[in-house]
């Protein structure tokens, strides 16, 4: 993935949480109140995009989308049996091979 692609992103996810967060009509002090990250974490978050992923945790608890937050990075359904190559599916990988 390559560097700007990440950011904007990330920025894209501040403004959804930010919009969250006027729509339940808390301020920025709220938030961080709630969730115990500091008042310019928050601010930061919504103006660069960068937060940790454990700061961004606490968030979706508040805002009440730790669900959606899980649903990430879930498996994915199987493939049709006869679309499932059994050289490709005998193992799953141990470690990704993309540097």
């Amino acid at each position: 993935m390559q560097q700007g692609s990440f950011v904007e992103s990330g920025g894209g996810v501040a403004a959804r949480v930010k919009a969250l967060r006027l729509a339940l009509n808390l301020s920025q002090e709220g938030l961080a109140r709630r969730t115990g990250i500091s008042t310019g974490t928050i601010k930061r978050f919504e103006k660069t995009g960068q937060i940790s992923i454990d700061s961004l945790l606490e968030i979706a608890i508040v805002l009440g989308y730790l669900d959606e937050f899980n649903r990430l990075f879930s498996l994915k359904p199987a493939a049709p049996a006869t679309a499932v190559d059994p050289i490709k599916t005998a193992r799953p990988p141990q470690r990704g091979r993309i540097k």
